[in-house]
């Protein structure tokens, strides 16, 4: 599978710290095996970071359950994970504006699964 919204972002190159003119993007191949391909269903991310990465692991929260365990531990730098960001607000407006606006429910609920920021926080 090719990807190449994925490589958009990762073609900027820095030199002490000004962003200098992009490199020509390069297509990438992505392999997706068979296992791979089935995905791992997440309804709660744990996120936390150092200065020199982000960490955010995937659980599964069952109702009546008090346990979970991590089935997906995901390491990035934080350059990297703010592209991810950006490349998810992309995709989640390319859905809502085809689909309609996603409804979060429970805000104010249990807590459990993910959650967006308090307002003013970043």
């Amino acid at each position: 599978m090719v990807y190449p919204e994925l490589v958009e972002g990762l073609d900027l190159a820095r030199h002490k710290g000004e962003l200098m003119e992009p490199k020509p993007q390069q297509q990438i191949n992505v392999e997706l095996t068979e296992k791979e391909s089935e995905g791992i269903y997440s309804n709660l991310a744990l996120i936390t970071h150092s200065p020199s990465e982000v960490i955010i692991d995937f659980c599964r929260v069952m109702p009546g359950v008090p346990k979970t365990k991590v089935y997906a531990r995901i390491i990035m730098t934080p350059s990297h994970a703010k592209m991810l960001l950006n490349a998810l607000d992309d995709n989640i407006k390319k859905f809502e504006a085809q689909f309609g606006q996603i409804k979060v429910y429970g805000k104010e609920d249990k807590g459990i699964g993910f959650q967006p920021r308090p307002e003013g926080k970043s």
